[in-house]
């Protein structure tokens, strides 16, 4: 059973990625990046947190689901927030340093997702993943509340 639930659940979310992923980028061409990914934390959050709390196959589904939407909205997202702050001759540059920090911190956010599940168990990794969620949130909301406050 395992096997087949983590296919599935693989599935599941790059299914749900695929189908936002282009309403997602039409929808970043009339809002703002920062707020755009500001939702997309909010998704993340509670996806961990319906996933945490998960205690049937629908609710993981769920939880899958909202975690593919989250992709959908911020993995483009990323991508043009990259390419439209560095200068053009650095472009390659900057893809190819953002593409090695966001595997060296998946790198580090997977061994700490392994050992908490393995010692206190499912939920309590995916709570940790909504702290995080949280803790660039708020961050994202400082940063856009210290640039208002610079232009006025």
């Amino acid at each position: 059973m395992g096997d087949t639930y983590a296919p599935l659940v693989l599935v599941t979310m790059n299914v749900v990625y695929a189908l936002a992923a282009y309403p997602m980028g039409k929808l970043a061409d009339r809002m703002s990046d920062s707020t755009l990914l500001g939702v997309g934390l909010v998704v993340l959050i509670l996806a961990d947190l319906v996933l945490a709390r998960a205690q049937g196959l629908t609710m993981v589904a769920i939880g899958v689901a909202l975690w593919g939407l989250h992709m959908g909205m911020t993995q483009g997202l990323l991508a043009t927030m990259v390419a439209g702050t560095a200068p053009a001759h650095l472009r390659g540059t900057a893809f190819g340093f953002f593409n090695l920090a966001s595997g060296i911190a998946m790198l580090i956010a997977s061994v700490l997702a392994g050992l908490l599940w393995d010692e206190f168990g499912a939920a309590v990794t995916f709570y940790a993943g909504a702290v995080f969620s949280l803790l660039a949130f708020m961050m994202l909301v400082l940063r856009r509340t210290d640039q208002k406050s610079r232009c006025a």
